[in-house]
């Protein structure tokens, strides 16, 4: 069991940044996989990025690629999201989520692959 607390959300403006921590504890990182995944109103959920604990290998949604960055901290049990230039598309709810077994590459992108979810933090991002 992996319990999952984003921070780090808040308001901001068209072109500005922030940066999401995600803490996990519990029986936790024997973790293959952290992620980010972004809900907004009336929108299913979607991928952001991934990474793997290796930190050899990230993956990012083709829309926020370049401007969003993903990273961890094995020590800390913890990863984060860079977001800069940040645009009101970005506005949503976003969600940590790790895996403790190894997910392939194709699968990374998937919702259902995840097992373990943050409660979210919301991101607004003003025009």
């Amino acid at each position: 069991q992996a319990d999952l607390v984003e921070s780090g959300g808040g308001l901001v403006q068209s072109g500005g940044s922030l940066r999401l921590s995600c803490a996990a504890s519990g029986r936790t990182f024997s973790t293959s996989v952290m992620g980010w995944f972004r809900q907004a109103p009336g929108k299913e959920r979607e991928f952001v990025a991934a990474t793997r604990r290796s930190g050899v290998s990230t993956y990012y949604a083709d829309s926020v690629k370049g401007r969003f960055t993903i990273s961890s901290d094995n020590a800390e049990n913890t990863v984060y999201l860079q977001m800069n230039s940040l645009k009101p598309e970005d506005t949503a709810v976003y969600y940590c989520t790790s895996a403790s077994m190894s997910i392939g590459s194709s699968g990374i992108y998937y919702a259902r692959n995840y097992p373990y979810w943050g409660q979210g933090t919301q991101v607004t991002v003003s025009s």
